[in-house]
C-alpha cells in the first residue's frame, strides 16, 4: 500500500511519510503530488508570500514552505485552524505557515498582499463564479502568480453524463471543467494572463492510485475513473500572471448605522411604533 504513495514522478512528495499523508487526507486527490506538479511551472522563490486557498488540513501549505521556502497563509473554511496549527508545529514549520479560518469569498487581506495564490483540488467549488476572480485578484500584486491544480475534465461534457460515470457522478461534479474552459473563464476578465492550461499525463492512473492508497473501499470512484481512462476525467492545472487591470472593489453598504425613517408615505418619525 505504501508503494502507491511513493511515485517516481513526484520525487519531492515521495519523501513524506505515508502515515502522515493519510492522517491529513482532506480531499479526493494527493495534495503533494498536485502541488509538486503545479510548482513545476510556477516560479516560486524563497520568501514570497503565498496564499494557499482551500488548504484542507494544510499538507500542501507545509509542503510549499518546506520545499520552496515561501511564507504560506493556509486558509480554509471547513477544516479546523487549531488542528492545522498543531500539524504545522509538528512539521516544524511555524515560522513560515500561518493557519487561518476564512471563506474564499471573504478574505481578511490587504490589496496586493500576496506574490502568489495557489489552490489545490478546491478551486472549482467556488471559483467558477463569474465574479470570483475579480474579488480574488485584488489580493495579488501586479505580476503575481495564480495557480490551481486538481480534479477536472480533459474535455467538456456536451449533453448527458457518459454512462460509465453514472454510478459515481453527482450534481456537484458539474463544477469540474477542462483547461480550455478555465483559460477562457480567466482570460476574458483581463485581470490575468493565462500561461499554462493543461492536464497531467497519466493523471487518471495517479487518481486511481491515490484512491487505492487512502480509500481502497471506494470502488465506485475507482471503477469510474478506471473505466474512463482519461477520456473525460483528468487532473487539471492552470497558471496565470496578474495584470495591471484594476480588480473589483468589495461591495459595501452605503448606510453604516440605522436611523429610523417613515415607513409609509404621510407618516413621520414621531408616529408611534405599534
Amino acid at each position: 500500500m505504501n508503494d502507491l504513495l511513493a511515485c517516481a514522478r513526484f520525487p519531492r512528495a515521495s519523501t513524506y511519510g505515508p502515515a502522515w499523508i493519510r492522517a491529513g487526507v482532506s480531499g479526493g486527490a494527493h495534495p503533494l503530488w498536485l502541488t509538486e506538479w503545479l510548482c513545476e511551472s510556477l516560479s516560486l522563490r524563497p520568501g514570497m508570500r503565498v496564499l494557499d486557498l482551500g488548504c484542507g488540513r494544510a499538507l500542501s501549505s507545509i509542503f510549499l514552505h518546506r520545499e520552496y521556502g515561501v511564507q504560506v497563509w493556509a486558509v480554509d473554511a471547513w477544516f479546523n485552524r487549531d488542528e492545522n496549527l498543531r500539524r504545522i508545529q509538528d512539521a516544524r514549520a511555524t515560522e513560515g505557515v500561518f493557519p487561518l479560518h476564512a471563506d474564499a469569498r471573504s478574505l481578511p487581506f490587504a490589496q496586493g498582499f500576496f506574490d502568489a495564490i495557489v489552490s489545490i483540488d478546491s478551486f472549482p467549488y467556488y471559483g467558477t463564479d463569474d465574479f470570483f476572480l475579480g474579488s480574488l485578484a485584488r489580493y495579488l500584486q501586479p505580476g503575481g502568480l495564480l495557480g490551481i491544480a486538481g480534479a477536472g475534465l480533459a474535455r467538456e461534457i456536451d449533453g448527458n453524463v457518459p454512462g460509465h460515470l453514472h454510478g459515481w457522478w453527482t450534481p456537484d461534479l458539474h463544477c469540474l471543467h477542462s483547461p480550455p474552459w478555465w483559460r477562457s473563464h480567466w482570460q476574458r476578465t483581463g485581470l490575468v494572463d493565462v500561461t499554462v492550461a493543461d492536464t497531467m499525463p497519466d493523471g487518471t492512473q495517479r487518481w486511481v492510485d491515490w484512491q487505492r492508497a487512502v480509500a481502497p473501499d471506494n470502488s465506485v470512484e475507482i471503477d469510474a475513473v478506471g473505466a474512463d481512462a482519461g477520456d473525460y476525467l483528468a487532473y487539471v492545472r492552470v497558471i496565470a500572471t496578474r495584470t495591471s487591470v484594476a480588480a473589483d472593489e468589495p461591495v459595501t453598504s452605503v448606510a453604516t448605522t440605522y436611523v429610523r425613517q417613515p415607513l409609509l408615505r404621510g407618516e413621520t418619525t414621531d408616529d408611534p411604533v405599534s
